[in-house]
């Protein structure tokens, strides 16, 4: 998607030297993902406590082994 947008020079310089990348759309693409990588993992660092999880890995590589046998046929 094309849009334009007033963006710091010196900023956007920055992300691309930070991002190895060579083209600026890219770059500031990979800064947002980045930044909302870093959001998600924020919010679940805020659930740490709230939620308890069990552990059924067993259960889960079973279920995905009957997934995969039913497929065969």
């Amino acid at each position: 998607m094309r849009t334009t947008l007033n963006i710091d020079e010196k900023l956007v310089d920055e992300v691309v030297g930070a991002t190895g990348e060579k083209d600026r759309g890219r770059a500031v693409n990979a800064a947002m993902a980045a930044f909302m990588r870093y959001k998600r993992l924020e919010e679940l660092r805020a659930l740490r406590g709230n939620i308890d999880l069990e552990d059924n890995l067993d259960e889960l590589e079973r279920l995905e082994l009957e997934k995969m046998r039913k497929s065969e046929w």
